[in-house]
């Protein structure tokens, strides 16, 4: 992990860059690190740069606390024309056994919500699920409209007997929720148990018996807003994303599980599948996690980015591109696949602890580094739900850290700016008193998110100031004092 001497409450992990070409779209990463076992550095919300080093760290205060679906999205306030970027993502618990074992492993306990921060690091709005549902960490998009899409989920009371399980059983039950952001006002929603039937799960009712008799047939894991006032809804247990009418809440079609609508081409299914998004035409893409435990099927797969091809009339699903990783890869839940501005593909790999960039064209199973233009692992057994590329400004409405220490070589002043993007350089003032600073280092450049400057001045008084790429003083730290 990373440890800074101007930060020390800050320990976020550190990941190891394993490939790095030209080429990769512009913007930092985006992630929400977290472990079901020996957590690595601390929780919360995390943004690296493509070296790297931290850009942003927001750490939560326990590793039972997690933040997930962390990216940047804009806001629109009423007004089409006055988006504004921000940064959203979920936060709670998860039911992460063995600490929890009241829900099925990876739903979220009550108490959670979702945020909404500025481009000064300042909370906008917090938003809450309705009809007794608990904000889900899967799904959380603004729309343009002002609205917020997203899911929610929550144990109901079933009899379970038609499928295998005891009367007195549950199922974890999913709505699609968007409220109005401005009011909190539930707009629409649709409820996965209204439409879906449990008996076509892929998850066997038994699993219940380690999650106090909840069952997750579903797992609702994404929701996309596309055109002609259409959802597209991804359910992992039932190996199968739905097109939903978003006015009437009715299926138009099924692509992939039990009642599938749509045959495949070669390569073309999908298991457990994460994340799906339109595509430009009748294109949807997806992350195929592939493996594992697929009962009574086919063999597990290697995960991997999948964009496939819908053939509406014929009713049939082949596949446009793929994105594999070397090492292969199976990742059992989570992952994500984002189309980047510049049509390269961003890859979380979810429970395996990675994230990559591709060229647009892709490769195949056994040719994982073919267009991989950027490639980063996670320490330990640290994973992110999901992973992003975003470009973003980040301006901290608190000043810059500063902190001094004394070797036998003179003194080292420590600089950090928790995310400022445009800090290039530090300036270092020191003086016999802490209203008698003078300039002592004029322009140190600034080398990743703690920059350590060595300096003859004796103090013991220091000061630092942030340097934009003009040279501009953006904004100056506390007077700090070397330690006796």
């Amino acid at each position: 992990m990373w440890r800074f001497v101007s930060e020390p409450g800050l320990r976020p992990m550190r990941v190891k860059v394993t490939a790095n070409k030209s080429g990769t779209a512009r913007g930092d990463i985006f992630v929400a690190p977290f472990s079901a076992d020996q957590m690595v550095g601390q929780t919360g919300a995390l943004v690296n740069d493509n070296s790297g080093d931290p850009v942003w760290f927001r750490p939560l205060s326990s590793t039972n606390l997690q933040n997930a679906d962390f990216k940047v999205q804009t806001y629109y306030d009423g007004h089409r024309d006055r988006g504004q970027p921000v940064l959203t993502w979920w936060q709670g618990s998860l039911a992460l056994p063995p600490a929890y074992t009241n829900l099925p492993a990876g739903a979220p306990e009550p108490g959670g919500c979702y945020y909404l921060y500025d481009a000064r690091y300042r909370l906008l709005k917090t938003v809450f699920a309705h009809h007794g549902y608990y904000p889900d960490e899967h799904e959380f998009t603004l729309t343009r409209r002002g609205t917020a899409l997203f899911l929610a989920s929550k144990p109901v009371r079933l009899d379970l007997r038609p499928y295998g399980g005891p009367r007195n059983g549950a199922i974890l039950n999913s709505e699609v929720q968007e409220v109005d952001l401005a009011t909190g006002r539930l707009l629409n929603s649709w409820n996965a148990l209204d439409h879906l039937d449990p008996a076509d799960s892929e998850e066997p009712v038994s699993s219940a018996s380690s999650s106090d008799g909840v069952w997750d047939a579903f797992h609702i894991n994404s929701v996309d807003e596309g055109p002609g006032g259409q959802w597209l809804v991804s359910s992992r247990n039932m190996w199968a994303v739905y097109g939903i009418s978003k006015k009437s809440g009715k299926i138009r079609y099924q692509i992939g599980g039990k009642k599938s609508d749509f045959t495949f081409g070669p390569n073309a299914h999908f298991y457990w599948q994460h994340d799906a998004r339109f595509r430009p035409g009748s294109r949807i893409s997806m992350f195929d996690d592939g493996c594992c435990d697929l009962p009574d099927g086919p063999p597990e797969q290697q995960s991997h980015g999948l964009i496939l091809n819908l053939d509406f009339r014929r009713h049939r699903a082949t596949v446009a591109k793929t994105y594999y990783h070397k090492p292969p890869l199976y990742s059992p839940t989570q992952g994500n696949t984002q189309a980047l501005p510049n049509g390269n593909q961003f890859i979380g790999w979810g429970q395996s602890p990675y994230y990559s960039e591709y060229a647009s064209a892709g490769n195949t199973q056994g040719n994982g580094s073919r267009n991989r233009l950027y490639d980063a692992k996670l320490p330990g057994s640290n994973i992110s739900y999901r992973a992003f590329r975003n470009a973003w400004t980040g301006t901290p409405y608190y000043p810059p850290k500063a902190a001094a220490r004394a070797d036998g070589r003179g003194r080292i002043v420590y600089a950090s700016w928790n995310g400022s993007t445009q800090t290039r350089a530090w300036q270092v003032l020191a003086g016999p008193k802490p209203d008698s600073l003078s300039v002592v280092v004029k322009r140190a450049e600034r080398s990743g998110f703690e920059t350590a400057v060595r300096t003859g001045a004796p103090g013991p008084y220091y000061q630092v100031k942030a340097l934009d790429a003009a040279g501009k003083v953006l904004r100056a730290s506390r007077v700090v004092r070397l330690p006796k």
